[in-house]
């Protein structure tokens, strides 16, 4: 399965981190938007190919020490179908570069909708008769609210595809108490009875080191929570969003992470994308103040999860 591919990467580098690439036009550089803005104007093309050149310069700088991209489709949609072009056109690029790809879509549909979906992010296009990958991620995020019917369509890209999916159980946003810890009769709460159906999802997508092709979003701005979903949820590898400038820390999301360090990665987004804005850097070296804070991002977890091991 694709997570196989991920765990055996995050050993190889070991770093169990994602650099999110959630660009917006106010973490670049004046000098990359206004490259883009001289050949394209201040128009949704400028912006696109001002966001694709600075996440081309990120990859460079990360690819040699970070497994794994996330790529936030709000952040492209944003930009209109020059944005979504973008993140085609990010994803060739760090796939080129061998990192692993998770396109944050949150999708949640079902019937021929969650199969478009599905198609669109994770399989092939029918096209006259020839497949065409639109996208062409290595996972997917999902919400699995809708029950099973929404998440079928993913489970049997994946199978076919060799592709992965994150389903969002306990979320790193502050109000996601409201709903997700709210309790069934008999004290089980909703992210508790999601992170169960991962584990059942899952059975039909067995890795080899013990995980399977369906994972679980949890955020590392809950801990507690954190834990006691790695020890509920022994085959589902996790995406753990809230490290950084959503106030989490190693010690925060070490629990995310079992036996031999396995379990989890972690994904921090603004704290990499406006690295050289928050270290006071030159605008030319933002690639390297990322590539920097992205390094002592996985010295802070390894110090606490130790060596990583298959």
């Amino acid at each position: 399965m694709a997570f196989d591919r991920l765990i055996e990467k995050i050993v190889w580098m070991q770093n169990p981190t994602a650099a999110g690439l959630d660009t917006l036009l106010d973490y670049l550089p004046e000098f990359i938007r206004e490259k883009a803005f001289a050949r394209y104007g201040k128009t949704l093309d400028g912006a696109a190919a001002a966001v694709l050149e600075f996440n081309k310069g990120l990859i460079d700088a990360l690819c040699g020490t970070v497994p794994a991209v996330k790529l936030q489709c709000a952040c492209y949609e944003l930009y209109g179908w020059q944005g979504m072009r973008a993140l085609r056109d990010t994803v060739a690029y760090a796939k080129a570069k061998g990192m692993f790809v998770i396109v944050d879509g949150k999708r949640n549909d079902i019937g021929s909708s969650m199969r478009a979906y599905a198609a669109a992010y994770l399989g092939e296009t029918d096209v006259g008769g020839q497949a065409a990958p639109a996208f062409g991620a290595d996972a997917l995020t999902a919400n699995g609210y809708l029950g099973t019917d929404g998440i079928a369509p993913l489970l049997d890209v994946c199978a076919r595809q060799d592709k992965g999916i994150f389903v969002l159980a306990k979320t790193s946003n502050p109000s996601s108490d409201e709903l997700q810890n709210q309790s069934f009769e008999g004290g089980e709460t909703l992210y508790e009875t999601m992170g169960r159906f991962c584990e059942k999802w899952g059975a039909s997508l067995p890795g080899r080191h013990g995980y399977s092709g369906v994972g679980a979003v949890v955020g590392g701005t809950w801990p507690e929570q954190l834990a006691e979903l790695r020890r509920m949820l022994p085959h589902t590898f996790f995406l753990v969003p809230g490290y950084g400038a959503q106030g989490a820390g190693a010690d925060d999301v070490a629990p995310a992470f079992g036996r031999n360090g396995l379990g989890a990665v972690v994904n921090a987004s603004r704290s990499i994308l406006r690295a050289w804005q928050n270290r006071g850097a030159p605008p030319e070296d933002y690639a390297k103040a990322a590539a920097a804070e992205a390094v002592r991002m996985r010295d802070e977890i390894i110090a606490k999860v130790g060596t990583i091991r298959l």
